[in-house]
């Protein structure tokens, strides 16, 4: 409609020397003008009827005045009110407003379904076991114990766990890990990911909305549902800057009606301010930024909560961890091997790990563990006997070989002095002592295992200035051992789960804190922190105590989450510094502060910067990507 509108307005007509002139032309234009205002406006008349209803004026009324305006004043022309129509500028307003409506209604839709979309890539059919055979079902069809066959190459239907096969499963699309994760009997999986070279076969664990993705799904939408702080900010600045832009609407109309008494100029840059000074981008400056982050933080299994407490990420000056499956992988290991005779480390390990090889004690599990890891093969063991509370022993080779305990030297009186065996103790470690025909050839450490990824997240950490503090229930001498190994700024022993929420407190006088456990014992601690980061909670993502809930057992991700927070931020000022900077120079120019100079706005150019500062906002929220 637009177009006929343009070629029957006088004043187009003037500036592109044509005329256009027939019976009842006026009328045509009027008719089609009020069309547009309230079919192309209605959009915006609604929003300003619930803004009204809600006593929360906003953009909508901006929009709302200033098209009002522009029809109204140009329909009492028509009928007969001196002076000259402009719904040509009507037309060509609500045009330029709705396509930024659209353009801003478009990214952030886009970014909230960006999760969303990982819904549809699950498979719509299973292969159900049942009787020993295998019948393809509907996904919708299966229930909680059901077992589903899983081909190679194939997307894992369901959240279940391994019962028969092993096999490599990609898990990069839903938490993020790049690397395939090996998956055994007894190992959980999470319907979506895609299934690698082996077949497996799974029991049904979750359904419906109790399955992984669609807890991730639900989270972020809390989480892009919740206001933040910056949020409550833009609220507030667009709410005055309403207000603002209308008393400077009605002044700027008052004032050139007296000083030129032309009603139809001076309505002309009252509708202009109005049109200017919507806070489309302001509005748009947080909820965009929010959206993107969300759904990237999610792609990377770190799943945010609590936008409130995500955003203290950025001030963060201490992280305090615990210990155990934290910065430990919960498990004992090989941490030292120490050489007594003339044998190298690998063959006390190798000789060490055969002994154990028929053990059930959780030493000889970290043992055997650490030699497969390192690819050692291990000897049979003949006339093997286990001592209990001293070690086990057997024969190779016609030697008589023993893993012994520090117990059984001290009883056999079998005397060692090493600096290195004495820093170990010190360290809490337990050693344990290979014997070849009863002489001390090697000893062996064990510790529960630090992570690789620990010294990375601390050392990134320590680099942003955060100092990293360990928390634990542990004993004194095996958390100095762990704090000193990672370069930890201070650590607290022995502490029990209802003391760590007292220390939190204690470190909180000094420090913005964030706390990372394991969202269970660690539950009062996570809630007294600032931030508190439940880590490797897997496919449990519903740990209440925690604000943000890591996917992955990996420290390195709380790094993440700090640059991402502080990023985040970055975005969310840098565009609510642009929307308000926009404004400030936009308006008084609207007004005609620069007239004298002959420098004026039309409302139709006034629309255009004013949906160019929206998409600026846009395309600045979409870099948080890059």
């Amino acid at each position: 409609m637009t177009v006929p509108i343009l070629a029957l307005s006088p004043f187009i007509q003037d500036i592109f020397q044509f005329e256009l002139v027939f019976t009842g032309d006026t009328i045509v234009l009027f008719l089609l003008s009020t069309f547009v205002y309230f079919y192309g406006g209605y959009p915006f008349l609604k929003g300003f009827f619930y803004e009204i209803k809600d006593n929360n004026v906003g953009m909508m009324t901006l929009i709302s005045v200033a098209i009002s305006a522009a029809y109204f004043y140009s329909s009492a022309v028509v009928i007969g009110l001196e002076g000259m129509d402009f719904f040509w500028e009507l037309a060509t307003l609500i045009d330029i407003m709705l396509l930024g409506h659209w353009i801003e209604m478009r990214s952030v839709v886009g970014a909230s379904r960006a999760l969303e979309e990982l819904v549809k890539i699950m498979p719509s059919e299973a292969h159900l076991i049942k009787d020993g055979q295998t019948f393809d079902v509907k996904v919708d069809a299966l229930k909680p114990g059901d077992k589903v066959l899983v081909k190679p190459g194939e997307k894992i239907p369901v959240d279940g766990a391994v019962i028969e096969g092993e096999t490599n499963v990609n898990e990069s699309m839903l938490t993020g890990e790049s690397k395939p994760v090996s998956k055994r009997v007894g190992d959980d999986v999470i319907g979506g990911s895609i299934n690698g070279e082996g077949s497996i076969s799974l029991e049904v664990r979750k359904i419906g909305s109790e399955t992984y993705l669609n807890q991730v799904v639900e989270l972020v939408r809390q989480a892009q549902e919740s206001k933040s702080k910056t949020q409550d900010l833009a609220d507030r600045a667009a709410r005055v800057l309403t207000i603002i832009a209308l008393s400077i609407g009605a002044v700027t109309f008052v004032a050139w009606l007296y000083f030129i008494e032309d009603s139809a100029f001076a309505v002309e840059r009252a509708v202009t301010v109005m049109v200017i000074s919507c806070p489309h981008a302001l509005g748009l400056a947080v909820p965009l930024v929010v959206a993107v982050s969300t759904s990237l933080a999610a792609k990377a299994g770190l799943l945010v909560r609590d936008r409130s407490a995500f955003e203290k990420g950025k001030d963060l000056q201490a992280v305090v961890f615990d210990k155990t499956g934290t910065l430990t992988e919960g498990r004992f290991g090989v941490t030292d091997i120490i050489p007594l005779a003339d044998l190298d480390e690998n063959e006390i390990l190798r000789m060490t790990a055969s002994l154990e090889e028929n053990s059930e004690h959780p030493i000889a599990a970290g043992i055997l563990s650490s030699s497969r890891e390192k690819g050692v093969e291990l000897d049979h063991i003949h006339e093997f006997k286990a001592i209990p509370g001293k070690g086990i022993e057997g024969r190779v080779q016609g030697k008589r070989w023993m893993v012994a305990s520090p117990g059984y030297l001290r009883e056999s009186k079998i005397d060692i002095n090493d600096e290195k065996l004495d820093r170990l103790a010190r360290q809490g470690k337990t050693v344990v002592f290979l014997l070849e025909e009863n002489k001390p050839v090697g000893a062996v450490a064990l510790a529960d295992i630090i992570r690789n990824e620990s010294r990375e997240a601390i050392d990134e950490l320590k680099s942003m200035n955060i100092k990293c503090i360990m928390l634990t229930g542990d004993n004194r001498f095996v958390a100095e051992w762990v704090a000193k190994d990672l370069g930890l700024d201070d650590f607290f022993a022995e502490v029990l789960p209802h003391q760590k929420a007292e220390v939190i407190k204690k470190i909180q006088n000094n420090y913005i804190v964030a706390m990372v456990g394991d969202g269970v014992n660690d539950a009062p601690a996570l809630v007294q922190a600032d931030l508190g980061i439940a880590i490797g909670a897997g496919t449990d993502v519903a740990v209440e105590s925690a604000g943000i809930v890591l996917v992955r057992n990996d420290p390195r991700d709380v790094t993440s989450i700090v640059r991402l927070s502080k990023k985040t931020s970055t975005k969310m000022f840098q565009n609510l510094i642009w929307a308000t900077g926009y404004n400030a120079f936009a308006i008084p120019l609207a007004a005609g502060i620069l007239y004298s100079y002959g420098i004026l706005l039309s409302p139709a150019i006034g629309a255009i910067f004013m949906s160019a500062s929206t998409v600026i906002v846009s395309i600045n929220a979409k870099l948080l990507k890059m």
